[in-house]
């Protein structure tokens, strides 16, 4: 749970005793029903990986309630969608599997930190379940740990992103796929560039 770096500043504010505490009673290796139901009805989480030499990335990802999903008690999937086509986090995952998930809910402030190793299977059986996958992100769970949320602004959803996707609809094209400087380079099939016939 904790490393040298950690263990330095514990001793130097003397929490080393309240955090091994706080891992011995809160961090798990399988998620409860109760982190299950969280993770299932969030709209976002935010991704941490790292390149091969350890440089890190954050990202956002959203989608509508139930885009994770809690396959097993130490699994989570959850797709990636079309995007900017960077590919950074999922580039990370691909030379560096170790991942951070944050889930935080704004509105009854909580979050959960889920730690573990990413894997890629262009073949995902779940591709076929999640609508507007391009891919599919498995992680298998090594520390799953709550957060105290008194950080937490309270914050409340007006709505939900109309690129979500969901069955039944079309996302729309986002704006900046129609500037100039980027349709000229989007990959075939790409919505905005068959919206202007190419």
């Amino acid at each position: 749970m904790y490393h040298e770096g950690a263990r330095g500043w514990q001793d130097r504010f003397d929490t080393r005793k309240l955090a091994d505490r706080l891992a011995e009673k809160l961090a798990r290796t399988e998620f409860t029903p109760e982190d299950r139901a969280f993770i299932e009805s969030s709209a976002l989480f935010f991704l941490a990986t790292a390149d091969a030499e350890g440089r890190p990335d954050c990202s956002h990802k959203g989608g509508m309630p139930g885009f994770v999903r809690v396959l097993d008690p130490q699994t989570l999937a959850f797709p990636s969608y079309d995007g900017n086509g960077m590919f950074r986090s999922l580039g990370n995952v691909a030379v560096n599997p170790a991942v951070g998930l944050l889930f935080i809910d704004f509105e009854q402030p909580r979050r959960l930190r889920v730690v573990g190793s990413a894997s890629i299977d262009e073949r995902d059986p779940l591709l076929d379940d999640i609508e507007g996958a391009q891919l599919v992100v498995r992680v298998r769970a090594e520390r799953i740990f709550p957060n105290c949320p008194r950080y937490i602004h309270r914050m409340q959803r007006l709505e939900l992103s109309p690129y979500a996707p969901c069955e039944g609809k079309v996302p729309p094209v986002p704006n900046w796929k129609r500037y100039p400087q980027f349709r000229e380079v989007l990959p075939a099939g790409d919505p905005a560039r068959e919206e202007r016939g190419d």
